[in-house]
């Protein structure tokens, strides 16, 4: 159960920084990037998307909490999945400049 807690509060905390402006290196790809190919890019759309994204995973790490191990892992997963499909087409999409 701690672990789960530290988890959380590691992903509610990196969400945090990344949506106050001051994690773009944390962003995946983007921190990599090309000054070119991060001018392509609407940093704050993009911080919005990825911050939402860790901050909304914090509270989905407590189904492994879940009484039926079984079933809190495989919500966790679908969520997982989810979120990380939804944060990618968002960042390609919405995020780039036009």
């Amino acid at each position: 159960m701690a672990a789960i807690i530290i988890v959380a509060a590691l992903l509610l905390v990196l969400g945090i920084i990344i949506l106050s402006g001051k994690g773009d290196n944390l962003i995946a790809g983007y921190n990599t990037a090309s000054k070119k190919d991060k001018e392509k890019y609407n940093v704050k759309r993009l911080r919005l998307v990825f911050g939402l994204m860790l901050i909304l995973l914090a509270p989905a790490c407590f189904l492994l909490n879940y009484k039926d191990y079984t079933s809190g892992l495989v919500s966790f997963i679908v969520i997982t999945v989810l979120l990380a499909f939804v944060a990618i087409l968002l960042g390609n999409t919405w995020a780039k400049k036009k």
